[in-house]
């Protein structure tokens, strides 16, 4: 029986919760959040979703940054997000849900940003639809996740499907870059230090 990749990461963040924050479990996360930041720094909107907003940690240096953003936090995990409560109170409307079936109407966010979750997503398409969907026009979607060269890539991904965290699959720039421009123009990609890259692009 194929395992349900869903269900595993749920588990899996749910039983990582309570360590994520300082855990080599949360360092590849941590490591991209300068790069976000620096890419949030240079775009404009109030209106922000953090897709697969994890303990809240990101989510807590953008407000940093801008004080003035209105920020909504989604994650599969109950644990992550009780996690985000007590980073963030009432700061950020924090919400339990399938990034495949996003629970917001259409334009709702002038921007959406996601760090190093896309990899776990089995339907990586539809998720991106559904980030164009909830995106105002002209809307920046900056997405940060794993990279390996194609060594680490052939190596990596067949085993994946094994995995118990339910990781799906590590993906290249071009598989990236296509899939992003079916919902997103201007699409942008760049690496961001030695295992990880940054993508942008404008609904």
């Amino acid at each position: 029986m194929k395992p349900d990749k869903k269900q595993q990461s749920q588990q899996a963040f749910d039983q990582q919760a309570a360590t994520y924050g300082t855990a080599v479990q949360g360092s590849h996360a941590r490591a991209l959040y300068p790069h976000l930041l620096e890419e949030l720094s240079r775009t404009e909107g109030t209106r922000l979703l953090d897709l697969g907003c994890g303990t809240g940690a990101l989510t807590a240096q953008v407000l940093e940054q801008d004080h003035h953003r209105q920020v909504t936090g989604l994650d599969l995990s109950e644990q992550m997000l009780a996690r985000a409560r007590a980073c963030l109170g009432d700061r950020v409307n924090l919400v339990q849900g399938d990034s495949e079936h996003l629970p917001f109407p259409d334009q709702s966010f002038d921007v959406v940003y996601c760090c190093d979750s896309f990899h776990h997503y089995p339907a990586p398409a539809a998720v991106l639809a559904e980030v164009g969907r909830v995106l105002a026009s002209g809307g920046v979607f900056l997405l940060g996740d794993i990279w390996l060269p194609l060594p680490g890539r052939l190596l990596m991904n067949p085993f994946l499907r094994w995995s118990r965290e339910g990781d799906v699959r590590i993906y290249s720039r071009q598989e990236i870059t296509a899939l992003m421009e079916q919902s997103f123009r201007q699409v942008t990609w760049r690496r961001a230090g030695g295992r990880a890259f940054v993508a942008r692009g404008v609904r």
